[in-house]
């Protein structure tokens, strides 16, 4: 329906003020069904005609508006094409004139920051206290541990220019900043007493990828890194299992992303690690996403920077490190997880937004006016509430709300006022209940949790459906070409068959669970007696 002054083809609609457009095939059938109708209901009269049409033009009207909001790829049909134009259509970035790095927007951002509050809070009931470093790090400082250089080498972005003047020294943008933080407690750290120090900063990284892909991997992310310091090998193992499990609990109970806990093999490990533990999630298209890491670096920084300490026996020791990390590309991840072909589903505990409150017929003496009261209520219950009083049509709105992944919608006009009623509609399932205004809050509360709980299980669920398990290579590279997802076999240690496994199939050893099961006596890849169940897959 055209709503411009007519054409030649173009048919006004009596009493709509629009236009059927006869030389569409969509508009010619509704009109001529229309016309139809009309026939019949004038019969009964004009007045029950006019209702009629204003129904239908509303049916209409509410259908096209929600062709207005831009349709993406279906995920079957192109993962990752519909991955970026969900993070382009539900307005979390948009990118920059720097190549292969974002500009997040307010609605990607307020995600990071539900993020940041979440992980921070429980950092700090487990004693971390919050520092910034510098962003850049001298070369000889990078130098100074083998590995890690190494491992960071091909990434890293140098400054080697102070203003017009060549400086003496390159320096590096932070990677990461294990050698900052050494530096740092080498002058600190001087006696037991001093320890253990449990750090964590909030920063930008630059590594420099040579492909990028927004959230899952650019050249510059947000994340948080942690550094500590002990007295013995025993704290520094317990605090670095403790973080990896305060990120399995938020992953979980936050993002509603089930995870796997284990440790990465020597092949896997941060670049100058004694050892590193991961958890790893499954995405919507089976393939893994590293999550979050924890590393236990032993003494080995420490014997590299020189940080020692007098224990209580007046003797030098060396002190025992760890690091930990989480990252931006945990937005990617709530996207691949959860999201549908109509956009992005925020679980209710991320979400900046868990609830819009769409007033129908918003021009009608009393809705704008009910619809605050409500808004009020839920705000005043702890829900992170809203209310879409713009212009746009409710079609239009609803799928907004629809492609931003808010989890609940509450629809309310002048029928429901007067039935002391709303429309709670679920984004995870599209379900509407009606509920009685005085019960809203407690309602849409309820609502929230179920919907929490909900998506971990349908996710928990994908991820049991899509976790095979192969006990011979030929069994293994079908199940990996055939069936995209986890792959559970065993392993009989040696790197050489890693390197054949990804060689052969791009699939790498994900972790090697905290929880293993006996599938058989023999290496997957090359027959000898295994050691260890891994878990293999292709991954971001």
């Amino acid at each position: 329906i055209r709503v411009v002054p007519p054409d030649k083809h173009l048919v006004p609609f009596w009493g709509s003020g629009a236009y059927f457009d006869l030389e569409s095939p969509g508009d010619r059938e509704m009109y001529s069904r229309i016309q139809l109708t009309k026939n019949h209901l004038t019969k009964s009269g004009t007045e029950r005609f006019r209702e009629y049409v204003r129904t239908k033009m509303e049916e209409i009207k509410m259908a096209k508006d929600k062709k207005m909001v831009e349709a993406i790829t279906s995920m079957e049909e192109d993962f990752a094409q519909w991955y970026t134009d969900v993070v382009k259509k539900a307005d979390l970035i948009d990118y920059t004139s720097v190549k292969g790095c974002m500009a997040i927007k307010p609605a990607g951002y307020a995600i990071w920051e539900n993020i940041q509050h979440e992980l921070d809070r429980r950092f700090k009931e487990t004693g971390v206290e919050n520092v910034y470093m510098p962003m850049l790090i001298p070369e000889s400082l990078l130098q100074k541990e083998k590995d890690h250089v190494e491992g960071f080498a091909p990434e890293v972005a140098w400054v080697t220019h102070g203003g017009l003047e060549p400086l003496q020294e390159r320096l590096c943008i932070r990677p990461t900043s294990e050698t900052l933080f050494c530096d740092f407690y080498a002058k600190e750290i001087q006696s037991h007493r001093d320890l253990p120090k449990v750090y964590n900063q909030w920063c930008s990284v630059m590594r420099w990828e040579k492909t990028t892909r927004p959230f899952l991997r650019s050249r510059e992310f947000l994340w948080q890194e942690g550094h500590t310091a002990h007295a013995t090998a025993e704290e520094a193992e317990e605090r670095t299992i403790q973080m990896l499990n305060l990120y399995a609990d938020f992953c979980e109970q936050v993002l509603a992303i089930p995870v796997i806990k284990g440790r990465k093999t020597d092949k896997e490990k941060f670049a100058g690690a004694e050892a590193t533990y991961t958890i790893e999630s499954l995405m919507h298209d089976g393939k893994a996403l590293q999550s979050g890491t924890s590393h236990n670096f032993g003494d080995g920084f420490a014997k590299a920077f020189g940080i020692q300490y007098t224990d209580k026996e007046n003797k030098l020791q060396y002190v025992h490190q760890t690091s930990w990390g989480m990252t931006t590309r945990m937005i990617g991840a709530l996207i691949m997880v959860h999201g549908d072909d109509s956009g992005l589903k925020l679980p209710p505990r991320i979400a900046p937004v868990q609830a819009v409150i769409i007033p129908i017929q918003q021009r009608k003496e009393g809705v704008l006016e009910k619809a605050a009261e409500l808004e009020a209520a839920l705000k005043a219950a702890g829900i992170r509430v809203k209310t879409d009083a713009t212009d746009k049509s409710p079609g239009f709105k609803f799928a907004e709300q629809e492609m931003r992944g808010i989890p609940v919608r509450i629809e309310c006009g002048p029928k429901d006022i007067e039935a002391n009623q709303a429309v709670v509609a679920r984004r995870d399932t599209g379900e509407k209940i009606v509920v009685a205004l005085p019960e809203l809050a407690e309602k849409v509360t309820e609502i929230l949790n179920t919907i929490q709980n909900d998506m971990l299980e349908r996710a928990r669920t994908h991820r049991d459906a899509h976790t095979y398990t192969a006990t011979t290579y030929e069994e293994f590279v079908k199940t990996i070409n055939e069936k995209p997802g986890f792959i559970k076999a065993m392993w009989c240690g040696d790197q050489a068959c890693e390197d054949k496994i990804k060689e052969d199939t791009a699939a790498t050893s994900r972790c090697i669970p905290f929880n293993q099961e006996h599938l058989a006596d023999t290496c997957v890849c090359c027959g000898k007696p295994a050691t260890k169940m891994v878990y293999w897959g292709r991954a971001y």
